[in-house]
């Protein structure tokens, strides 16, 4: 079966990202693995361009990916991962991003494709030199004063599910008192 015909029986006929029905095409998810058809996605043409042309971003346009986190492709939860890591500065997809699960091989995918060249992954590791992952749990080992937050996130605090800063190794993200805060590693021990 041709890759084209694969896509559109597991897709339905429709864009794996928007549902959209227009124009869809195969589109290739770097860097591919050569895992056959889990390594591309089927996409309408609005989809693909702004793959292709990410200076062409329709930030609406990617609330579509409200329902792609929940894909049961890989590939479809990987570009969704990239796309809301691309848009984090809106706001929004930070909510995206803390609902979302990949599984390690599946981040480490991702992350892969988000590399520039030559530029190498950032890894976070807690106080004590261990390798922090999206989705670890971490404890608090010192109180820390939450700037604009008007509290102090107490020594021994559990923060679940954190997500990791793509651009700063010492940086981590979570939720402390219902509130979303960026913590240093330094400041952490993995559970």
């Amino acid at each position: 079966m041709k890759l084209e015909e694969e896509l559109k029986v597991r897709a339905n006929a429709q864009c794996e990202l928007c549902a959209g029905i227009n124009d869809l095409s195969v589109f290739e998810v770097e860097p591919n693995r050569n895992r056959g058809g889990d390594d591309y996605l089927l996409t309408c043409s609005t989809c693909s361009m702004q793959l292709n042309n990410p200076e062409k971003l329709d930030v609406h346009h990617w609330r579509c990916l409200n329902d792609a986190i929940w894909s049961e492709v890989e590939a479809v939860k990987v570009v969704a991962y990239r796309m809301l890591q691309a848009l984090k500065a809106e706001g929004w997809p930070q909510d995206l991003l803390d609902m979302m699960y990949l599984e390690d091989d599946s981040l480490k995918w991702a992350r892969a494709g988000m590399l520039a060249e030559g530029e190498e992954e950032v890894i976070h590791k807690d106080s004590n030199g261990v390798r922090l992952s999206a989705g670890d749990n971490v404890v608090l080992i010192k109180d820390l004063d939450v700037k604009g937050g008007n509290f102090t996130a107490k020594r021994g605090t559990a923060v679940r599910s954190i997500s990791l800063v793509h651009d700063n190794a010492e940086q981590i993200e979570g939720r402390v008192s219902g509130q979303h805060i960026v913590i240093l590693t330094q400041f952490v021990k993995k559970m």
